[in-house]
């Protein structure tokens, strides 16, 4: 907006005071509306759904109040209690792997001057394209008892801890190295500077200035990490075996057992280290400080053969890990039998042929993806502007964003159990909503929502406030500036937010997995039945249909990017 509109603008609001106090009344009103609408929103699809598990692990069979009863039969239970232990094991061992394999490869994007980081980019990106179920899948094929690499394995078993550790390491590698590569990127080439005027050699250097640097990008995507591990469902289903960990333990006792009240004691015994690791990791960005001043001197490096060379090597073998597990799942769904008749085929993609839903399942997960982008970047972006762009009803802002916060903290699992407990309830009016296609877009949209509305609120906290004063003195309503201002500015992040929420509604088991009915199966869902009904390649040819769409959808995305977005924000550039 130009001096002159400005100046303009205080005129007309020096000139018209009254006018301006009820646009801004109006506009206030509208705030609060809005506020309300999402935050009874969340409350209602989150809140209430975590207190009707919490209420329903404190019941029998029959509905009655037992108090504690049912947690000290769990912990009483060495085999019970055998899970909740190897569900932080695994999810620390795990997370261990990830952060430092994540650490060495953001390393090499960042601090080195190796050759294709654009290519490496985009490879350390592939796992998010496919659900956690396809890796699982692979390994099988690697290391199972009739895999070509079963030796590698020196008589171990690919069926238990190993197995889950390296599959579900390849599915959370990316959402750790996005972290560790923000970190990684921003640093002040003074104190390299300084460190090689002290003559510091490399790896005193590393340690004392490139690794505290990073320290809160390495607990954060640890805690991160932690999370969708001790979360996941898919991994330790398809690989587990006999090992036993939360997410499939909830599955067993709510689907296999119909043992609702421990299906509720398990889901919110693994709730509580997913809402500790979530606390310690919002308490650790909390302290983290700006690393760059406005002195400071962006760090370029500098050549270095040897080094080069080294990370070079070492990203090329996790490229070729990465592309591997992707390539075998898709090899294995064009082969007849294996490993017996190697021959080309279709017949796996015959979805209407096996047992998990058909491709009604593959349509389903289409439609249910892209209602959840439309309707949740609407709710997304709406939610967020409330909350940023006003500065009164400071509690009320205050408690959306902390809404807004704790879907990172809740499980997949339990999120849908709380689904089945509350939208079940006798004489719950929105209990019609249960097996519908809503049901499985509300729920995506809430499991989903935190990385969106942070993705929104740092699009909006880009532009300068003074656009809704101003507009308020021009006497244009609220909704005018976000319609014709906000959002046209915000396009990337919206298209952005909704791409992601596309992609991860089209790969999510464990929200889904309680909600679906006979005609609501989704291709996820299917790949999880069909490998439990024995057809692993069918199974592996939906992943892979999955992971089709997700590519499909993100080159379109970085086509409208380059293309339409291109002449819309040419403002930007000068």
């Amino acid at each position: 907006m130009t001096v002159e509109a400005v100046t303009a603008a205080e005129g007309i609001a020096w000139a018209r005071p009254a006018s301006v106090r009820q646009r801004l009344a109006t506009d206030a009103r509208v705030f609060v509306a809005v506020l309300g609408m999402i935050g009874a929103f969340m409350v209602l699809m989150q809140v209430v759904p975590l207190w009707a598990i919490l209420s329903r692990s404190l019941q029998d069979a029959t509905g009655a109040f037992v108090g504690l009863a049912n947690y000290a039969t769990y912990f009483a239970t060495p085999a019970l209690f055998q899970v909740a232990l190897n569900s932080l094991t695994i999810a620390t061992v795990s997370a261990g792997i990830v952060v430092t394999l994540a650490f060495l490869y953001a390393y090499a994007l960042t601090r080195t001057c190796m050759p294709f980081k654009g290519f490496f980019r985009v490879v350390s990106l592939v796992p998010i394209l496919a659900p956690s179920l396809l890796p699982a899948i692979a390994l099988i094929y690697i290391f199972g008892n009739q895999g070509f690499l079963r030796d590698w394995l020196f008589g171990a078993s690919i069926y238990g801890p190993i197995g889950i550790v390296i599959g579900i390491s390849f599915w959370v590698f990316p959402h750790a190295l996005m972290i560790l590569t923000v970190a990684l990127a921003s640093s002040d080439a003074r104190l390299y500077e300084a460190a090689r005027v002290l003559r510091a050699g490399s790896v005193r250097t590393f340690l004392t200035v490139t690794l505290p640097s990073a320290r809160y990008g390495l607990v954060s995507a640890f805690f991160v990490s932690f999370t969708l591990v001790i979360a996941d469902f898919g991994v330790p289903k398809v690989i587990g075996g006999q090992f036993n960990v939360l997410a499939v333990e909830i599955y067993k006792q709510v689907v296999g057992r119909h043992d609702f009240s421990m299906g509720a004691v398990v889901g919110t015994v693994l709730l509580l280290p997913a809402v500790v690791a979530f606390v310690i990791d919002r308490f650790v960005q909390r302290r983290q400080v700006a690393l760059l001043s406005a002195r400071a001197v962006p760090y370029v490096p500098k050549p270095a053969p040897v080094r080069d060379a080294l990370f070079l090597l070492f990203c090329t073998v996790m490229a070729v890990i990465l592309l591997g597990i992707l390539g075998v799942a898709a090899y294995a769904s064009f082969i007849q039998f294996w490993p017996y008749n190697l021959s080309f085929t279709l017949d796996n993609y015959r979805f209407d042929l096996m047992d998990g839903g058909g491709w009604r399942s593959y349509w389903n997960s289409i439609q249910m993806a892209s209602w959840t982008a439309v309707i949740g970047t609407a709710i997304v972006f709406l939610g967020a502007y409330a909350v940023e762009k006003t500065r009164r009803f400071r509690a009320a802002r205050s408690s959306v964003h902390f809404l807004a916060m704790l879907p990172m903290a809740v499980p997949g699992m339990v999120l849908g159990l709380g689904y089945v407990f509350f939208f079940n309830l006798p004489g719950n009016p929105l209990g019609f909503l249960y097996h519908t296609m809503a049901i499985l877009v509300l729920s995506t949209i809430v499991h989903y929502y935190t990385v969106s509305h942070l993705t929104a609120v740092t699009a909006l906290k880009q532009l300068d406030p003074e656009f809704e004063s101003v507009s308020a003195s021009l006497k244009v309503p609220a909704y005018r500036t976000f319609f014709r201002v906000t959002l046209p500015v915000c396009t990337p992040a919206a298209l952005d937010v909704s791409v992601y929420f596309f992609v991860n509604a089209m790969t999510t088991v464990a929200a889904v997995v309680f909600l679906y009915g006979p005609n609501t199966t989704l291709a996820s869902v299917a790949v999880l039945n069909m490998d439990d009904a024995g057809d692993i390649a069918p199974a592996a040819a939906m992943a892979m249909m999955i992971v089709y769409t997700s590519i499909t959808v993100k080159l379109l995305h970085w086509l409208v990017t380059r293309g339409g977005l291109a002449r819309t924000q040419a403002w930007r550039r000068r």
